[in-house]
């Protein structure tokens, strides 16, 4: 999963890089599927194709003469938005996001294999009709990947501008910033990855586990009568569990203490047992939620009970000691009941959370410092091939912009000189959207042009980071990388003397800017590596990829305005820290904004110390993990990014939820393996879009005025008070 990633990106892909690839690969291995009738045919299987090599020429499949149409832009677009829409309310519930990809190659083939048999081939109908083949799929996936993006903007550094009050009280006076904004971080890295598909995807043969998956689910799908019976059982899977969850969701938001969230705690102490309060007060309750039970089963054992160990370490041992020990404090929230808030977060005042600081606010910087360091020295791990690589004429500039006249017969990639992406076009492209981001920066944002270069410039150099590491392990580190850049700009700020909140406005628009760009970078890359498996165009993947960041850019922007409209304390948290929506990557960012443009750091001294011992301890685990244990135990040492973020998350019910549904993922492979190869990413899938989607209904009826705060129950809320 490439999009998104934010802090996040690790527990949705460490671990299931290999699941996912072994997923894939019991799909090309899947036995025989039965057809009704008691028909049956074998699939046939790739076990001695070479993941990194493109799929060979198959004498037997007809030609697609129409690989880029409008049908395939139109449905991998919309696709894709439905996954945005569904990122945008993961990522501010907790960060976590998922890729569009595997979604938009299931989907669009159930939709547009049924319009390519309903419709006529000429007429008005036919821009739907007509045969329909692996390589327009592959169009679809290109489209939804590129529109599905780009949500990570609105996650984490444009909230953050908005809580330290850097631009207008209302987003919605900001619209035409926020589109301008994303416009150049998505574009810029649209183009400026077109001349590294060589380098990485032909010569160092990197596998990215995840578009590598989504080559072979498109291939599997579209062989014969074996792979019509696979997709329509996929299809129908995902569709109706992604319809039950959506209905589901919807409906939590008119009765949530009784379907959806248990306060166990306040429960028990309304029976008696007063001392239970505290399992309320410190956020240890179960909330049914499907999104985050299927992210469980995507990410494996290791990445989900590693966030479940951090949540107990940090809301179930350190952040009780805490406040026993007088070294944080917590906010009554209740007259009547002993509520107490131990997640209050606000920058209004970093004195006072300094001198009294907030469970939640102590944890932040051990969190914040083991993802970081941990991050670094995964990448400082994964970086070796590149190092050695770094003399291939694949990265030599000069190469990049030199035209082919001919196809080296030796050459290991063999596109068609015609089909490849032109020169004339990624460098116009690149050239114009880098005028327009240092236009935009400079006339909306106040930056010169000088900064503006270096904040792109920063975005192209950890797209490097980001894709090698997305090739290697699935993860994207790119958003958590990308914060050496608000490092960067601090040091910036601070030497040309700039006071305190133009300095924050410049060390959050660069991070946008490196970290939105580079994330884009990483995400095309991945695209370009499943249509090379498929022998699909380069230049239509392109396109579609244009058509879909076009997508992206308005989508975004305007899920944003609804969502803060809808619950305005993502950007205005009150003080007790309580919101519907937690956005702990949105804090995270404001809080290295506000420490490295401070002239003295808001950071309790304790809560410093914590936080450089586990940083480097997290270090010195995964240098321990690479180089003395064996690779099939690395499943037991424990993953650190996941740790790093239950310290940043205070919602620990979503780490029960995505520990049970890893269990349940395990079980359910060990029992009945084909029935896990066929239907266990669309049950995920379809959980995870059906409640994000969900989540984006219920903004709009909040918007309109018709949600549970006016028609629903306060039943098995606390303190009687609404917990929707």
């Amino acid at each position: 999963m490439s999009t998104a990633i934010e802090v996040s990106s690790p527990i949705l892909n460490r671990e299931s890089s290999n699941l996912k690839e072994d997923h894939s690969h019991s799909e090309k291995h899947s036995g025989e599927l039965l057809e009704e009738g008691d028909v049956e045919e074998r699939e046939k299987t790739y076990d001695d194709h070479d993941v990194t090599e493109p799929f060979p020429v198959d004498s037997d499949e007809p030609t697609e003469e129409h690989q880029l149409t409008f049908r395939a832009i139109y449905v991998g677009c919309v696709l894709g938005a439905i996954v945005g829409a569904s990122n945008i309310y993961l990522g501010l519930k907790t960060g976590f996001t998922f890729g569009p990809q595997l979604f938009g190659a299931i989907f669009g083939y159930a939709i547009l294999k049924a319009f390519s048999k309903a419709l006529p081939e000429t007429g008005i109908l036919s821009l739907f009709g007509g045969s329909f083949g692996p390589k327009e799929n592959c169009t679809v996936q290109s489209a939804a990947t590129a529109s599905g993006g780009l949500g990570i903007l609105f996650v984490t550094a444009v909230p953050a501008m908005y809580r330290l009050n850097l631009l207008s009280l209302d987003p919605a006076k900001d619209i035409g910033k926020l589109i301008a904004l994303t416009a150049c971080a998505g574009f810029f890295g649209v183009f400026f990855v077109i001349p590294l598909r060589e380098y990485f995807i032909v010569h160092q043969k990197l596998t990215f586990p995840t578009p590598a998956a989504t080559a072979y689910t498109i291939r599997s799908l579209h062989r014969g009568r074996a792979g019509a019976i696979a997709a329509r059982k996929k299809s129908l899977t995902l569709l109706y569990t992604f319809i039950a969850v959506f209905i589901f969701k919807v409906m939590t938001g008119y009765a949530p203490g009784i379907i959806y969230d248990w306060h166990i705690g306040w429960t028990l102490y309304r029976l008696g047992f007063t001392s239970m309060i505290r399992l309320e007060n410190y956020g240890w309750l179960i909330e049914f939620t499907p999104a985050f039970f299927g992210a469980g089963m995507l990410s494996g054992l290791n990445a989900s009970w590693s966030f479940f160990g951090g949540s107990v370490l940090a809301w179930g041992i350190i952040s009780p000691a805490l406040v026993k020990n007088g070294l944080a404090f917590g906010r009554p929230t209740s007259k009547e009941y002993p509520l107490i808030s131990y997640v209050s977060m606000s920058f209004s005042d970093p004195t006072l959370y300094t001198e009294k600081p907030s469970p939640r606010y102590w944890l932040l910087w051990p969190g914040v410092m083991i993802m970081l360091l941990y991050s670094f020295a995964d990448v400082v791990f994964t970086m070796a091939p590149l190092i050695k690589g770094m003399g291939s004429p694949a990265l030599n500039p000069k190469n990049w912009f030199r035209a082919h006249t001919s196809i080296n017969p030796e050459d290991e990639d063999q596109t068609p000189l015609d089909d490849r992406i032109p020169t004339l076009w990624w460098t116009t492209g690149l050239f114009f959207s880098t005028v327009m981001c240092c236009s935009i920066l400079a006339t909306q944002f106040n930056m010169n042009v000088g900064e503006a270069i270096l904040a792109l410039i920063l975005g192209f150099v950890f797209s490097f980071i980001g894709v090698q590491s997305t090739g290697h392990t699935d993860v994207n580190p790119v958003s958590t990388v990308a914060k050496a850049s608000q490092l960067i700009f601090g040091g910036i700020s601070k030497g040309a003397g700039l006071t305190e909140k133009p300095a924050q406005a410049l060390n959050l628009v660069a991070g946008v800017i490196a970290a939105g760009s580079a994330a884009q970078a990483a995400d095309m890359t991945g695209d370009l590596k499943t249509g090379y498996v498929l022998r699909a165009k380069p230049k239509n993947q392109f396109i579609a990829q244009l058509c879909g960041s076009v997508v992206a850019v308005f989508l975004n922007s305007g899920l944003f305005i609804l969502f803060t409209k809808a619950s305005p304390c993502i950007i205005n948290p009150p003080d007790d820290g309580s919101c519907t929506y937690g956005a702990p990557s949105v804090s995270a960012w404001a809080a290295v904004a506000v420490a490295v443009t401070s002239p003295k750091l808001p950071i309790p001294a304790s809560s410093g110390y914590t936080a450089i011992a586990l940083g480097l301890f997290s270090m010195f685990s995964l240098f321990v993990r690479n180089h003395y244990i064996p690779k099939k135990y690395w499943i037991y040492v424990p993953n650190w990014n996941a740790v790093g973020l239950a310290f940043v998350v205070p919602q620990v019910y979503y780490s029960i939820a995505m520990a049970v549904g890893s269990t349940f993922n395990y079980f359910w492979m060990m029992r009945n393996p084909a029935s896990f190869d066929m239907y266990m990413f669309a049950v995920a899938a379809g959980m995870l879009a059906g409640e994000g989607l969900g989540g984006v209904f219920q903004a709009l009826l909040a918007v309109i005025g018709i949600d549970g705060l006016k028609y629903g129950t306060t039943v098995g809320c606390p303190g009687m008070l609404f917990c929707g």
